[in-house]
C-alpha cells in the first residue's frame, strides 16, 4: 500500500464550477470528482467536459485525484472514460463492482490510470476477495448508503447492519495492499456523530474517510492522523527494539510491554504516515 495518506476523501460534483474551483483549497488528502451520482442526467456530458478542463488546468497540488464514472451499464459510462485517457488522475472509479469482470471492462478501454472499486452492493461484498487480487485495482470505496439499500437495513450508529461487508472488504483490502475508505456520514452538521463514524472506521482499519461536505474535513483529518502520542510510542518502539537488537536480543520492553519485529513494522507504518501528512501541510 502507498505511504500516501488518504484520512479525507471529499466528493466534489463535476457539474459544480465553484465546487471545483474551491476544492483547490482544502484540506482534503483526496477529492473524488463525482460524475456519477452527484450529476443529474440532464447535466452528465456537460459535466464531463468541464471536469475534464478543470483538470487540464491543475492546481489541486498534492492531493489525490479520483474520478468517479458513470457505470458501463449507462449511456454515460464508457464517453466518461474516454474523457480521461491521459489526463493528470491518480485513479479512475467504478462504481457498483460486483465482480471482477466489472473492472475489466474498463481497464480494456483505459490502459494508463490506476483503477478502485466502489464497494456498494451485495455480490461486491461476497466477490471483495477476488475483486481484490485484480492487477489494475488500488484502492476500494465503501458505498455504504447503496449498500443500505440493497440490504434494506436501518440507520444505527453501531452500524451492525454494515459490519459483515465493511469486513470483508477490509480484509480483501488489507490482504493484497490496498488503500480502502470508509463510507460517508449523512449527516453533515452533526459533528458528534461523525468523529464517532471516524474513530470506528479507524479502529476497524480503514485508511480514511469519504465526505460529502467541507464542514466534515477536520474532523476526518483528525480522527485518521496518528496522534502526537502514537507518534511519540513508535518513535520509543523503534530506538528500544533497535537497541535490543544491537545488544544480541530478539525482544525489546516498553512501557512493560513486549516488543517484537511486527510492532516495529506498525510503528514504521505510523510514522511514515504522519510523514506523508506533514509533507501535505
Amino acid at each position: 500500500m502507498t505511504d500516501r495518506s488518504y484520512r479525507s476523501a471529499l466528493y466534489i460534483p463535476g457539474s459544480k464550477d465553484r465546487a471545483l474551483e474551491k476544492a483547490k483549497g482544502l484540506a482534503c488528502d483526496a477529492i473524488i470528482f463525482d460524475l456519477e451520482d452527484a450529476v443529474a442526467p440532464e447535466e452528465k456530458p456537460a459535466a464531463r467536459a468541464l471536469l475534464a478542463a478543470t483538470l487540464a488546468q491543475g492546481g489541486f497540488g498534492a492531493r489525490a485525484k479520483i474520478v468517479r464514472v458513470n457505470g458501463l451499464d449507462t449511456e454515460w459510462g464508457a464517453d466518461d472514460i474516454a474523457a480521461f485517457r491521459g489526463a493528470d488522475i491518480d485513479a479512475l472509479l467504478v462504481p457498483k463492482v460486483s465482480h471482477p469482470a466489472d473492472l475489466d471492462a474498463v481497464a480494456a478501454l483505459i490502459p494508463d490510470v490506476a483503477l478502485w472499486a466502489m464497494m456498494e452492493t451485495a455480490a461486491g461484498m461476497l466477490n471483495a476477495a477476488a475483486i481484490a487480487v485484480h492487477p489494475r485495482l488500488q484502492g476500494m470505496v465503501m458505498g455504504t448508503n447503496d449498500l443500505a439499500k440493497e440490504l434494506n437495513s436501518r440507520h444505527r450508529a453501531d452500524r451492525l447492519p454494515m459490519q459483515a461487508g465493511l469486513g470483508l472488504c477490509l480484509l480483501a483490502a488489507k490482504a493484497h495492499g490496498l488503500v480502502i475508505l470508509d463510507g460517508v456520514y449523512n449527516a453533515f452538521k452533526d459533528d458528534d456523530g461523525l468523529r464517532g463514524e471516524c474513530d470506528m472506521g479507524r479502529d476497524m482499519g480503514f485508511d480514511g474517510k469519504t465526505l460529502i461536505h467541507p464542514a466534515q474535513l477536520d474532523i476526518a483529518n483528525t480522527a485518521f492522523a496518528p496522534s502526537a502520542a502514537e507518534t511519540d510510542l513508535a518513535t520509543r518502539l523503534i530506538a528500544a527494539f533497535e537497541a535490543a537488537q544491537a545488544a544480541g536480543q530478539g525482544v525489546a520492553v516498553v512501557d512493560g510491554k513486549i516488543v517484537e519485529n511486527l510492532h516495529i513494522v506498525t510503528a514504521r507504518a505510523t510514522l511514515a504516515k504522519a510523514t506523508a501528512i506533514a509533507a501535505l501541510s
